[in-house]
């Protein structure tokens, strides 16, 4: 079998011996039997052989090297810089005197080919005493499982999978790189350092990324912070980014390749998800302008470059470093800057791979074990040489394994130190600005330091952004201002209340203001200061009182504008009560209604207010609640969220206690109606004032009904509620006050009389029973005593029209009487009641016919009067000398004066006709009719 490619002892070789006739055989067949060994490489180009003096240390390495595969490039790339570690090895003479020898094997990046080239070195090939390489992850990993059956440590400087930090399975396996969980620890302390609490995850189905993820759950487990939303996907992110947004994701971790890199962002910038609010934190280790090896996709998912670059915009990528930014000499003395120089210069047209360095690291890593192990086998009782190590000595294998765990130098990768096999390198971060990526920071893992570098990290705003919408709960408050001017209202209300209430007892014991009950209008007055002090107490929330006052101020103000509501309109409906009660008293008799019992219907009607109030107290008392709102933009322009709050004063049953209450309101609104509607006709000022108590229901409910449907509509709206239901306090109270009292204040000022008269109101009875027989029901006393005026006005002037004519029949019949001295004298003595009967006809309700019949049955019974009376001799003589004579005048006179003071004087306030008698008393004649005093009155009157 042909030898493997060796990277031994470099430097000039001593001359060859020369070979033996079957060594030469050997050589010459060298060619032919290369090929049998699949995986083996010759010589390395360049490479000196080692003196055969020198015992090697032969090293497996296993990595692909062929052109066909991607991940060839790696192995290529790291050779220039293994070369210069191993040539430094030996100039330091470190492992004399050994030297040593890497043996590679191509994997070709496939599991069956890297397998059979494991095995094939291990059957062809010298006792490897370990493996260096694994690049791959599912070869690495195949070869790193069965590495404990072989006594083998293997040391990776590439694979990164989080799979092979699993020590059960994987006891023996060692890598120089840090593995991509190693990132997680560099996150959570940035995290920290920004202070984002709250951070969601967004990860592609591939187990490689679900590893760091689930990885990454457990370091910040414990930390403060949280996982708000995991999201996964596929072939679309799109869903999944929409997610993220509608949890109100600020701080995403994404765990993707490039490829899908490219429709994260566009989905990113779709959903608005780019810019001042957010922070995106992937995978640093994409491909140097990754973004333009990817467009096409990104056209093809329609979204524009522009596009791309604008929702890329400050993203921060993590990743190993792959050398170390201090300028600190290494283990070989140098530091990483002249590492990476000599590095450049011998690859000449090698591409270079991002981890040479931790490939140059690997073989120090490796010479300084195989070191250690030396010196620990020196200094045993066994005196066994590290080159007598085989396949089946575990002890030495394990020498060689503790011996790798003590590993702790400063390379040029960093600090070169193993915990659970695991490196515990130096992650940088990088961030995306203006089309480039530009190094912010970087983390220590040996340390746990993160550094950010100065003035490097550029927001897009003017801070970090949040890692969540900060939501400022902010307590809807009533506006000062308009609390203040409600006030000023409120209290000149109460000032009028006050000048009422002056006004009221100053005057209690004038005629007008003691008819209308001064008490029940010092109660409406205090109803109404009652109505007029809630208002303060409405206006009075979280921004000047603490929880547990405003608790208690919800029950104080419904309390109060409850009992001023029922102490105002029910003094003022007890008082159209004792109206209603004196003026609707059919059978007349005499009635009296003291303010006491007055007081005793308000203290009912309080009294009924007290038990549902209590009752509501103590069954489901008032509790301050509050209502959270949806969110609004800050005002101001900055990254937070308004969520606005309103107090409420709420219990379980609102809705119940409520209705009672209104119930009972509208029952008691309902009862003043009726009170004012039936004493409607009563015109006596000082004792009505229904047509007020109308108007004031009327208003109160109006106000009241249109108050509380724009105060339910206006919840959210606390100024506007607050002005509404002050408004419709302060009108209802004033409207009350001013309409039972300014009509008080007005009549006493112009005219204190009139409002205790009635020239209209008068008392009547039935004059006759068949009218009561046929009227069951009793109409209004104005009403029956208007309809009874006009009637008795009309019959008096009809009387009157009578008693003129009945003047002139008896002038007509006086003149014919003779003028003889003892028919005057008969006259004189015995007519007088006739005549005195005969003025009284105007008292009679009878028709002018009843009136002639009187008169007829008078001179009936003294027809001498009329004819008899005069001498036969007389009635022939000129009747014109006789009447004119002075005799005739002076009978006339004598005898029309008295007609004349009877029927006259009383018109003009003398004394009642129906009273008095020049000589006889009315009541003497036995056809004296007796005449109702309230009819005589009513025509005396007028």
């Amino acid at each position: 079998m042909a030898s493997p490619r060796s990277l031994g002892q470099l430097g000039p070789p001593p001359p060859p011996p020369p070979p033996p006739p079957a060594r030469l055989l050997l050589l010459l067949l060298l060619p032919l039997l290369l090929p049998l060994a699949p995986g083996a490489w010759g010589w390395a180009r360049g490479a000196p052989r080692p003196p055969p003096s020198s015992p090697p240390l032969s090293i497996m390495g296993l990595m692909p090297l062929t052109k066909e595969v991607a991940k060839g490039s790696i192995g290529r790339g790291v050779l220039p810089a293994v070369e210069l570690a191993i040539e430094q090895i030996r100039n330091e003479s470190l492992l004399r005197p050994y030297f040593l020898d890497l043996r590679l094997y191509d994997t070709e990046c496939d599991n069956a080919k890297g397998l059979k080239a494991f095995y094939d070195a291990i059957k062809y090939g010298p006792n490897h005493l370990m493996v260096f390489g694994g690049v791959c992850p599912s070869v690495t990993s195949i070869i790193a499982e069965s590495l404990q059956g072989w006594n083998l440590v293997q040391l990776s400087f590439a694979a990164t999978t989080p799979v092979l930090a699993d020590k059960k399975k994987y006891p023996y396996f060692f890598r120089t790189v840090p593995s991509d969980n190693a990132v997680n620890p560099a996150i959570l302390k940035l995290l920290k350092h920004f202070q984002w609490k709250r951070v969601g995850t967004l990860t592609q189905d591939v187990q490689r990324f679900s590893e760091v993820r689930n990885d990454l759950t457990g370091v910040l487990y414990g930390e403060d912070i949280e996982i708000s939303d995991t999201e996964s996907f596929s072939n679309d992110p799109c869903t999944s980014v929409k997610k993220l947004k509608g949890n109100d994701v600020r701080i995403i971790l994404g765990q993707f390749d490039q490829h899908m890199a490219a429709k994260v962002f566009c989905c990113a910038y779709e959903e608005n998800m780019y810019g001042s609010k957010y922070q995106w934190i992937i995978p640093g280790w994409y491909e140097p302008f990754w973004w333009e090896q990817v467009h096409t996709e990104a056209n093809s998912s329609r979204c524009l470059r522009k596009n791309l670059l604008a929702a890329m915009e400050g993203y921060m990528g993590v990743d190993f470093e792959p050398l170390s930014s201090k300028q600190i000499k290494t283990i070989s003395g140098k530091t990483p800057q002249q590492y990476e120089r000599e590095y450049n210069n011998k690859r000449s047209g090698v591409g270079p791979s991002k981890f040479h360095g931790y490939a140059y690291d690997g073989i120090w890593v490796i010479a300084k074990t195989l070191q250690r192990a030396m010196e620990t086998l020196h200094a045993s009782s066994r005196h066994q040489r590290i080159q007598d190590f085989n396949y089946t000595d575990r002890t030495l294998g394990r020498i060689i394994l503790n011996a790798m765990n003590e590993t702790n130098f400063f390379g040029v990768t960093g600090q070169v130190v193993f915990r659970n096999g695991e490196r515990m390198g130096t992650i940088k971060f990088t961030q995306f600005q203006d089309r480039r990526e530009v190094k912010v920071g970087e983390y220590n893992a040996v340390a746990d330091t993160l550094e950010i570098i100065n003035d490097t990290i550029r927001f897009q705003g003017s801070e970090p952004p949040k890692d969540k919408t900060i939501i400022l709960e902010q307590l809807r408050k009533i506006s000062l201002p308009l609390y203040s001017i409600l006030s000023a209202l409120t209290i000149l209300g109460m000032i009028m209340a006050s000048a009422f209430l002056f006004f009221n007892i100053k005057n209690r014991n004038q005629k007008l203001i003691k008819m209308s009950s001064p008490y029940m209008n010092n109660l409406i007055i205090l109803g109404g200061m009652l109505s007029y002090t809630s208002i303060f107490l409405f206006g009075l929330d979280g921004s000047f009182v603490s929880e547990k006052t405003f608790e208690t101020l919800c029950t104080v103000r419904t309390w109060i504008l409850t009992v001023g509501y029922t102490t105002a309109f029910g003094a003022m409906f007890a008082k159209t009560w004792r109206v209603h009660a004196i003026f609707k008293n059919v059978k007349m008799k005499k009635k009296i209604i003291k303010d006491q019992k007055l007081l005793v219907i308000v203290g009912g009607m309080l009294l009924i207010d007290l038990c549902i109030l209590i009752c509501w107290q103590a069954v489901d008392p008032l509790r301050r609640t509050v209502e959270k709102y949806s969110m609004e933009p800050d005002p101001a322009g900055r990254d937070i969220s308004i969520r606005p709050l309103l107090e409420h004063c709420e219990n379980t049953h609102m809705t119940i206690w409520l209705g009672i209450v209104y119930a009972y309101k509208g029952l008691l609104m309902l009862f003043g109606c009726f009170l004012a509607w039936e004493t409607r006709n009563v015109s006596i000022p000082a004792l009505n004032d229904s047509k007020y108590i109308g108007m004031s229901v009327y208003n109160v409910g109006i106000m009241c009904i249109i108050g509380a449907a724009v105060s339910f509509l206006t919840r959210d709206q606390p100024n506007v509620q607050f002005c509404i239901v002050a408004l419709v306090i302060i009108f209802c109270s004033t409207i009350t006050l001013c309409l039972v009292f300014v009509p008080k204040l007005i009549t006493l000022r112009t005219n204190p009389d009139a409002a205790t008269q009635n020239r209209r109101f008068q008392f009547t009875q039935n004059q006759k029973k068949e009218d009561s027989k046929t009227s069951t029901s009793v109409t209004s006393v104005n009403q029956a005593s208007t309809s009874r005026l006009e009637g008795l006005q009309s019959e008096n002037h009809r009387l009157r029209m009578k008693i003129t004519e009945l003047d002139k029949d008896l002038e007509e019949v006086t003149m014919q009487l003779q003028d003889t001295p003892e028919k005057t004298t008969y006259i004189k003595q015995n007519h007088y009641q006739e005549l005195n009967d005969i003025l009284n006809l105007g008292n009679f309700p009878e028709s002018t016919d009843g009136g002639k019949a009187i008169l007829k049955n008078h001179l009936d019974q003294n027809p001498q009067l009329q004819w008899n009376t005069t001498e036969p001799s007389r009635t022939c003589k000129d009747p014109i000398e006789d009447i004119n004579s002075p005799e005739h005048i002076q009978r006339r006179l004598s005898l029309q004066l008295p007609i004349l003071h009877h029927a006259y004087l009383p018109s003009i306030g003398g004394v009642d006709a129906s009273c008095v008698s020049p000589c006889v008393s009315p009541t003497a004649s036995p056809r004296h009719r007796h005449v109702p005093p309230s009819f005589r009155v009513m025509v005396s009157g007028l």
